[in-house]
């Protein structure tokens, strides 16, 4: 060994040699950059598409398969609809809407009554006007009750989960990356930054390799294998192995599976947050494709007020009998916008979502580390090979402009 290093330090091109693991370390770092990089980014594909000449993020570019994945690896183990709304308290959310209505009530009665006919509702005995929103604020409260329990009880039936998780992600792919680089942040620092020390390791290697060998294939050889290596061991690190082995002193096991109850709690306050709140799942159950079971819902507990003798009358007098029942298709509108409006206050959704929170943190802690990696490991799984062989091109390369500019 110590003649090896002798002979090396006689060389004129000493400090080329020296310049072999750093560069090959710094080859390393970045091929496995390069790969996280094109792991998210671009977001929308770059190049000639009709050639198929460029490039699209992996997980943008297979956003709807990704949310799916998503949904069915995860979200779909970790609780049933019918319990994430139960969880949110519908008596909460009812009392959240009633009183967001109450404190404009007349307002929207006079929208109502005045869309067919503002003259003749303004002309209407003010006397009778009182009686109408006397009517509507006391009724509203119970009604919301039992629209809300109805909704919470039927839940499976006007909610497709999966189509709005779908739906929401792969429309919003800039989100799509979040979740992912969020939730894997310290696994992707560590697939960069071990391309550096991988790389050094395998440049040591190629340093005595060419040495002992210094044919021109030597060079871009060991660059192929620093961008592949660099790249296998860095994602296969990540996740395996899935049970903790103990070696002597040190015990292996997937640096993502360690992370276990970090990466729990930082999930779940993205999903519950950005993803499966209440104003998304109100919006989908009102909005989505499902929506005329909810209307139809909304019309059947409206009835009771808009049949009571004294709206009844008022509508009756304002619009005729013609427009009566015009007004219960304009009231099933402004019913569905009234429950909508209010469950988009912010502070009201972060505190439901604060409810769910913790169920989604609980028991994703207690998955097993099989169920547990499939929350990241898409992201590298899928069409990993491409980003692999890129990480070999580029080390070859690298090598060859080695060879030729050192050498």
């Amino acid at each position: 060994m110590q003649e090896f290093f002798l002979t090396i330090w006689n060389r004129p091109d000493f400090w080329s040699y020296v310049a072999i693991p750093f560069i090959a370390a710094a080859v390393g770092w970045f091929t496995n950059w390069i790969a996280i990089q094109m792991t998210f980014w671009p977001l929308e594909f770059v190049g000639y598409k009709k050639l198929r000449l460029g490039w699209q993020g992996i997980i943008p570019s297979k956003a709807e398969k990704m949310a799916g994945i998503v949904v069915d690896n995860t979200l779909a183990k970790l609780a049933s609809l019918s319990e994430l709304f139960q969880q949110m308290e519908p008596e909460k959310i009812a009392s959240h809407i009633s009183k967001s209505i109450m404190g404009r009530i007349d307002e929207y009665v006079d929208e109502i009554m005045s869309e067919k006919n503002a003259v003749l509702w303004d002309n209407l005995p003010l006397m009778v006007k009182r009686r109408v929103y006397s009517r509507v604020r006391r009724q509203l409260p119970s009604i919301m009750d039992n629209m809300v329990d109805d909704m919470a009880e039927n839940i499976e039936e006007l909610l497709d989960l999966k189509q709005m998780v779908v739906t929401l992600l792969s429309g919003n792919k800039a989100l799509m990356v979040r979740v992912f680089k969020d939730v894997g942040d310290v696994e992707l620092r560590f697939v960069v930054n071990s391309g550096f020390y991988f790389g050094f390791l395998f440049g040591l290697i190629q340093m005595w390799a060419w040495a002992v060998y210094p044919k021109p294939w030597v060079m871009p050889f060991f660059g192929f294998l620093v961008g592949y290596a660099t790249n296998w061991l860095a994602l296969n690190l990540i996740f395996r192995p899935l049970d903790p082995i103990k070696v002597g002193p040190v015990t292996l096991h997937g640096l993502f599976l360690r992370r276990k109850f970090e990466v729990s709690d930082k999930f779940a306050m993205i999903a519950t947050q950005e993803v499966i709140n209440l104003k998304n799942l109100m919006n989908e159950v009102m909005t989505g494709p499902r929506s005329d079971r909810t209307r139809a819902m909304i019309k059947r507990h409206m009835r009771p007020l808009l049949e009571s003798g004294v709206v009844r009358t008022a509508v009756q007098l304002t619009l005729g009998a013609e427009g009566y029942a015009q007004i219960k298709a304009l009231v099933l509108e402004k019913a569905v916008a009234m429950t909508i409006g209010p469950l988009s206050d912010p502070s009201f959704n972060r505190e439901r979502a604060g409810v769910i929170h913790e169920i989604f943190r609980d028991k994703m802690r207690i998955m097993s580390n099989v169920e547990f990696q499939d929350l990241l490991r898409p992201a590298f799984q899928e069409d990993e090979w491409i980003l692999i062989t890129l990480g070999a091109v580029l080390g070859l390369l690298a090598g060859y402009l080695q060879y030729v500019l050192m050498f």
